[in-house]
């Protein structure tokens, strides 16, 4: 009896896969690897879409009287509104209205003027 029981556990070891289709199983590993790319990319953060080019900025420096306001009038597009561009100044400087002082330097985007 223990022999026949080694038999089946050696049929069911000797127990082959046999592919069918060879496309179907090329189509199958294609599918697996790109989920296993794009899950491995998502994981790692490699889907970043940012640009090749890096925004390039002028400094200028803040004189007594000015304000954010002033400046975004001075050294932003005229076809932009002047919120829109006070906005973007704060934001790329990240300073406020009241944090801005006489003898600071300040970015404004290249492309501006």
């Amino acid at each position: 009896m223990f022999t026949r029981g080694i038999d089946i556990m050696q049929k069911i070891k000797r127990k082959r896969y046999v592919i069918k289709s060879k496309f179907r199983f090329t189509v199958f590993l294609a599918v697996i690897i790109l989920i296993s790319i794009t899950t491995v990319t998502a994981v790692l953060g490699m889907n970043d879409a940012s640009g090749m080019t890096k925004q390039q900025y002028t400094q200028i420096r803040v004189y007594p009287g000015d304000t954010l306001w002033s400046i975004a009038c001075e050294h932003m597009p005229d076809d932009m509104d002047v919120r829109e561009a006070v906005h973007i100044l704060s934001n790329i400087n990240q300073i406020s209205a009241s944090q801005l002082y006489a003898g600071q330097i300040i970015k404004i985007p290249a492309s501006a003027k």
